[in-house]
């Protein structure tokens, strides 16, 4: 008997649903509430240059647990039992995951190591199995995508066994392989590579998707300063950090929702190659966005904890989300309009001004001249397109 789900599961086309994000989608979303809680407590808490390399990896394979999910059920449909159950083992495992974060160099490497594993390879061999009756493309695709997960899976165990010293380099080189197979199309011997510019995704999906996951990060930074400032007494510093923080939240939902995230589905649809524009704009680029909206929330709390000890771990975790967001979303734009946002690119420079000055000033006031550049880069933005005559966003 041929190998594969004899149901046809991929998404409809030329329907409601070939774009529709689903619940069992928005539950998986859940789970990295949590993991980006624990992801932003571990960076307030290891603010040296070892802690801010072992955030990285760890906010890159969180990333990259859900993009690559995301990109299933661009072409599976949700709505179809197999395909629901195995978002939900996802979704299970990714917990398991999250809930390893506080102690992936630690104790729980290898719990944090072997989730990831099961979840690459899972979602590979759910793929493969899927497809393989009803687009042979997509099958052969993610058999290739599949062996290049048995082999960074080794490297991900190995930093997981290995004493701790090994254990970053090696994450960090499965990281790097599997950033090689995504530009290079998982290229395997005797079967080809990709061939991303064949691919025919569905844009108003992946934007959707992508946006959701941005307003969960946003919500998740608020969760974290509202938690912060709930356990200690109230006082006028406290109080301002929080008005900074919850200003800067706004001006970062701003610059990413009232224009920019409309038009991914608009650019994805009108691309020749809409499947290497989705990757390069929904994969990588957006990495710097949420990267830039976890370390806000670190910059948060630090307002909230150290409102007047500054000190260089404190300039960097309270204008790096700043600086990170801004330049996500200047390249995301971009990439999608093919023209560089003057706006942003003035914010960054507002960035490095507000660095500059940072020695002469305290964590509070470095964070409300950065959460004012972001309001003037929203303002900026909002301005522009409305002289430009750019219809207005929904």
């Amino acid at each position: 008997m041929a190998f594969g789900l004899r149901a046809d599961v991929l998404r409809p086309a030329d329907t409601d649903r070939a774009e529709r994000v689903t619940y069992v989608e928005l539950f998986f979303d859940l789970v990295f509430v949590f993991g980006l809680n624990q992801l932003a407590s571990y960076l307030a808490e290891n603010q040296t240059p070892l802690g801010a390399l072992e955030g990285v990896i760890m906010v890159c394979a969180l990333w990259w647990v859900w993009v690559s999910t995301t990109w299933v059920t661009n072409w599976l449909d949700p709505v179809k039992l197999p395909v629901r159950l195995a978002v939900l083992a996802l979704a299970f495992t990714a917990f398991v995951m999250s809930a390893a974060i506080g102690e992936a160099f630690g104790d729980r490497a290898w719990t944090f190591a072997l989730a990831y594993v099961v979840l690459k390879l899972g979602r590979a061999v759910f793929m493969v199995w899927a497809t393989r009756r009803h687009d042979e493309r997509v099958a052969h695709d993610f058999g290739n995508v599949l062996i290049w997960a048995l082999a960074t899976s080794v490297l991900w165990i190995a930093g997981a066994v290995l004493p701790l010293a090994f254990q970053l380099p090696f994450w960090a080189a499965a990281l790097g392989v599997e950033l090689v197979g995504s530009i290079r199309g998982y290229p395997v011997p005797g079967r080809g590579r990709m061939e991303i510019d064949r691919w025919d995704v569905s844009g108003g999906h992946l934007a959707e998707r992508s946006a959701l996951f941005v307003l969960i990060a946003l919500g998740e930074g608020l969760l974290v300063t509202g938690f912060e400032f709930a356990g200690e007494e109230t006082s006028v510093d406290r109080v301002l950090a929080m008005l900074i923080a919850f200003v800067a939240a706004v001006a970062c939902w701003w610059i990413y929702f009232d224009h920019g995230e409309r038009i991914g589905s608009e650019a994805l649809q009108a691309a020749g190659a809409p499947g290497r524009m989705a990757r390069t704009a929904y994969v990588w680029v957006h990495l710097l966005i949420v990267a830039g909206v976890v370390l806000l929330s670190v910059g948060d709390k630090e307002l909230l904890a150290h409102p007047h000890e500054q000190s260089l771990p404190a300039v960097i975790t309270v204008l790096g989300g700043p600086l990170l967001f801004l330049a996500g979303t200047l390249l995301f734009r971009r990439v999608l309009e093919r023209r560089w946002m003057r706006a942003q690119l003035a914010g960054i420079v507002g960035i490095a001004i507000v660095a500059g000055l940072s020695p002469l000033l305290d964590p509070l006031a470095t964070g409300a001249l950065a959460a004012l550049v972001l309001v003037g880069t929203a303002a900026g933005e909002t301005i522009e397109r409305h002289r430009r005559r750019v219809p207005e966003g929904g």
